[in-house]
């Protein structure tokens, strides 16, 4: 395998209908892919297609938009009236714990983290909590951490906040406690301080057709980066239009190598090394 996209999502719905298909395209364009659980259902399917294909490999978790939600409906209920119903999950860490032991192929735990965009202030709680369970899931697993961070608009408030929760469990866990930021568009300040914790950023399709991004990616040295899809999302040029699919990967890693000035086989050789680095995979093997 050239190439891995670390951050894929083809356990999703969208690919009910050919999702044999979309596998195959990505090994006979020598792609390698770790398929990344939402929630514990996703992460079910993600192992189960890590086991099938011998290119696939597998990150379970909770997403921070899909944590327990609390809310009430004044107007149904009448004014004053507060009735607390729980929508989504709770992050159930010993049944996690059990699905990490049907496959060798789980390579990490994620994504996982904060989410301030999407969701009110009365989710933070609940996704602080499930944050938590699976910095310690990973630890104790020795695995490392898929990140996802989404600010609120105009802020860096939700890296902020990981970045601190982070910081509290490396004073004991050390270099035991690594991951990747998914998808990250912080600014180069946050970057760096997610490097001195020892987390890796990735970045996706959006690179190819947003210019927001060509700082970043030039201040994240090659040896700390990876490519990835976050598919069926943020298809990237020239796919524009077109449902997303891991084979995609290859145009973030073009990218990448224009952005750095360097020779696409450079970045495929240092990315590849990144990977088995980070989740143990040796894509030589395969």
């Amino acid at each position: 395998m050239k190439y891995i996209d670390i951050h894929s999502h083809t356990n999703f719905a969208a690919y009910d209908e050919d999702r044999d298909e979309v596998i195959a395209r990505a090994k006979n364009e020598s792609v390698a892919m770790i398929t990344i659980g939402t929630q514990f259902d996703t992460s079910e399917q993600g192992v189960a297609m890590a086991n099938k294909y011998n290119h696939c490999y597998a990150i379970i978790g909770l997403h921070p938009i899909h944590t327990t939600k609390y809310y009430h409906d004044e107007q149904e209920l009448g004014e004053g009236n507060k009735e607390f119903t729980s929508r989504g999950e709770f992050f159930d860490i010993e049944k996690y714990k059990e699905l990490s032991k049907t496959s060798e192929k789980i390579v990490g735990v994620g994504e996982c983290g904060l989410d301030y965009y999407r969701n009110d202030s009365d989710t933070r709680e609940s996704q602080e909590i499930a944050f938590r369970s699976q910095i310690e899931l990973a630890l104790d697993l020795d695995l490392p951490l898929m990140l996802h961070v989404r600010p609120s608009e105009n802020s860096m408030d939700a890296y902020e906040d990981v970045l601190e929760i982070l910081s509290e469990y490396k004073k004991e866990a050390g270099d035991k406690l690594r991951g990747d930021t998914h998808f990250f568009a912080g600014t180069t300040e946050v970057a760096q301080q997610f490097l001195d914790l020892g987390f890796d950023m990735s970045f996706t399709g959006v690179i190819t057709f947003a210019k927001d991004y060509e700082d970043i990616v030039r201040f994240v040295p090659l040896d700390r980066m990876h490519a990835e899809t976050d598919c069926p999302y943020v298809t990237p040029a020239p796919h524009r239009g077109h449902r997303n699919e891991p084979s995609y990967v290859i145009e973030v890693v073009k990218k990448i190598a224009e952005l750095k000035g360097e020779s696409i086989e450079t970045v495929e050789t240092a990315l590849r090394a990144n990977a088995q680095r980070l989740f143990g995979i040796n894509l030589g093997m395969l």
